[in-house]
């Protein structure tokens, strides 16, 4: 399954730090066939202690973790919509990826121009957002132009194409992004086609930096607006010091917990955005394990037994029998699939079971 994050922000953020500090947790490509090789591409491990614990269980030869792409985006300034600095470039690249993570700057520091002469989170976000919107707003305009002519025919999806580019123009245009519109389930499938940059999920990265003013630190008028906004939107965000990340990606693990504490920054804020991209993109795991191997596999959350077997072999979707399904804590305190099977652990489930994350599978197929 191909999904990708695209970073995006303002200039002088820290957004090629943060990429670059990423892509030091690169994984081979050569175990995920769907993955680009461009120097723009990160393809990190998605951080699951779930998968090492089942690995050790079953002594595993190869341990292979789910991934996510994360695309570094050219830099945006205002006046993308119109083309301004690398505008177009940026616009195309994120129509490519399946969501969006935005990041924000949380400090001052003299020596680092900010592109607007002084740090305020929340008008970065809007300057970016209201470019995103701005964007749209001239594609659906132009698509509600044509489709308004092709549907003068009577062609019942040429209607329904023109009905929703109508409810969507003054949605926009009122300067609210396209998933703010309420859409019945036909909408929100037909929505898909227009390719619109307001309806990607998106992250916000707030950007500290070790050793500086950081805005959050302040509790002051910045910051206050910022939580508002996140809490009023229930967006997702993860806080995380590029910076400081960048300079752990060469620490030897044994070695980074005492540079942590050092330098103030108790968590891994890598992890915490990986895993949190990968939850915006609406992703589970589940688990196969062996003496060969063990492997998180990626699917979309509420996928079927049968879409989830096809993300190992197109035949575990077509000729789906049954799967046979334990949760990973379950199986690691039964200690092995066939101990799992003598206490009666094992479900056998069918074609219509949704798939739950951190499931253990075996499938069976004709």
């Amino acid at each position: 399954m191909s999904l990708s994050i695209g970073i995006v922000g303002l200039p002088n953020v820290g957004k090629s730090t943060l990429f670059n500090a990423l892509t030091k947790k690169g994984v081979p490509a050569e175990n995920y066939p769907f993955c680009t090789i461009d120097p723009s591409v990160g393809v990190v491990a998605v951080p699951d202690p779930r998968l090492t614990r089942l690995s050790e269980m079953s002594h595993s030869a190869k341990t292979i973790p789910a991934a996510v792409e994360f695309v570094d985006i050219a830099g945006l300034v205002k006046g993308a919509s119109e083309g301004e600095g690398l505008g177009n470039q940026f616009l195309s690249h994120i129509r490519e990826v399946d969501a969006i993570a935005e990041v924000v700057r949380m400090f001052d520091d003299p020596d680092i121009t900010h592109v607007h002469g002084s740090v305020d989170p929340l008008n970065d976000i809007e300057v970016i957002n209201l470019e995103l919107i701005l964007a749209d707003w001239q594609s659906v305009s132009k698509q509600l132009e044509r489709v308004e002519r092709e549907a003068k025919s009577g062609d019942k999806e040429k209607i329904a194409e023109r009905d929703l580019l109508a409810k969507l123009a003054p949605v926009l245009e009122s300067g609210k992004m396209a998933h703010s519109l309420e859409l019945n389930d036909m909408e929100r499938e037909l929505i898909k086609q227009f390719h619109l940059l307001t309806m990607k999920p998106i992250l916000y990265v707030l950007n500290r930096k070790s050793g500086a003013v950081n805005v959050d630190a302040e509790e002051g008028e910045r910051f206050r607006v910022l939580k508002n906004f996140l809490a009023e939107q229930n967006a997702p965000f993860v806080v995380v010091d590029a910076g400081v990340e960048h300079e752990l990606s060469d620490v030897v693990d044994s070695e980074r917990a005492d540079f942590r504490r050092e330098l103030g920054v108790s968590e891994d804020g890598l992890d915490a955005l990986i895993k949190k991209g990968y939850e915006t993109l609406n992703l589970i795991s589940f688990f196969t394990t062996g003496e060969k191997e063990s492997r998180a596999w990626t699917v979309r959350r509420g996928s079927t037994a049968p879409e989830a077997g096809a993300a190992i072999h197109s035949d575990f979707r077509d000729k789906f029998i049954r799967a046979e399904v334990i949760q990973w804590d379950k199986l690691l305190a039964s200690g092995s699939h066939a101990k799992a099977r003598e206490q009666g652990l094992l479900r056998t489930e069918g074609k219509g079971y949704i798939v739950q994350d951190g499931d253990v599978m075996e499938f069976l197929h004709s």
